[in-house]
């Protein structure tokens, strides 16, 4: 099992970047490896990917949400197999504080050695501060889903 575990400060308020993170179809603005997710209903999404030049697709599924605090998920089927969290602290009234940790099996000879080497460490790190000049612009704040989900 791999691990990723980076961190990114954003000048908008904890609740703008939660906000954003729940807006999964925009995924593919800021994070590389994303070409599309669909939103199936509150707790399921449709991925597809590009990981090490393979295109992969799975079903997700948030099994934690709480506004302004967490965003969790798994996989339920398809391609990959993997779980992550986001989670958001206020740092002040402008300024937050963005967790991800993402879990997943490497499959396949290229995406161990990446694992190996710490390449996804650089990947989630880069995409995080895509979402920071995403997050930051006034003109992608489009609102967000604020419901609960404990599973």
């Amino acid at each position: 099992m791999t691990q990723v575990i980076e961190t990114i400060d954003v000048d908008v308020p904890v609740r703008t970047a939660y906000n954003q993170w729940t807006q999964f179809e925009t995924f593919p603005h800021f994070l590389d490896f994303v070409e599309s997710i669909t939103q199936i209903d509150d707790t399921h999404t449709h991925w597809k990917v590009k990981v090490g030049g393979a295109e992969r697709e799975f079903d997700a599924e948030i099994t934690e949400q709480h506004p302004d605090e967490r965003v969790a998920w798994k996989s339920i089927s398809g391609d990959e197999k993997h779980a992550g969290v986001v989670t958001f602290h206020r740092l002040s009234d402008t300024t937050s504080r963005v967790t991800v940790q993402l879990d997943w099996e490497a499959e396949g000879f290229l995406e161990k050695v990446g694992a190996v080497f710490g390449v996804d460490d650089h990947v989630i790190r880069k995409d995080l501060k895509q979402f920071k000049t995403y997050v930051e612009d006034p003109a992608h704040q489009t609102g967000g889903w604020r419901g609960d989900v404990t599973i």
